[in-house]
């Protein structure tokens, strides 16, 4: 089975079809299926369940970054975090405590708060 996310003109994931592996041999393949089985012209990007090609399995509201080949998950609603260009995920300026307790980030303070 094959996976492909269907984006709008933002870039942003709107949808995921899975069609059979033996109606898209390749990704245009695919493409092309889509697009011929809904009548449309629609931008399509193949996306791997497993991570192992364009970082992350796509899913709605995710966006499609073309320059770094990645689907991304929307940014948290912190603006101090950043996007960490390695893993195409959003990291806090200050890690996460490793431990057993609970936190919450404080955006304010920009680190994490023990929750009790």
């Amino acid at each position: 089975m094959k996976y492909f996310a269907k984006l709008d003109a933002a870039n942003k994931v709107v949808a995921i079809n899975h069609i059979e592996d033996d109606v898209a041999p390749t990704e245009q393949a695919g493409i092309d299926f889509l697009n011929t089985t809904y009548k449309t012209n629609d931008v399509w990007k193949q996306s791997f369940q497993d991570g192992s090609q364009r970082k992350h399995a796509a899913s709605p509201g995710f966006i499609y970054d073309e320059s770094r080949d990645a689907f991304i998950d929307p940014q948290p609603p912190y603006p101090s975090w950043i996007l960490n260009e390695s893993t195409c995920d959003y990291d806090p300026p200050t890690p996460l405590p490793d431990n057993e307790k609970t936190y919450r980030w404080n955006e304010e303070a920009k680190s994490w708060d023990e929750e009790e």
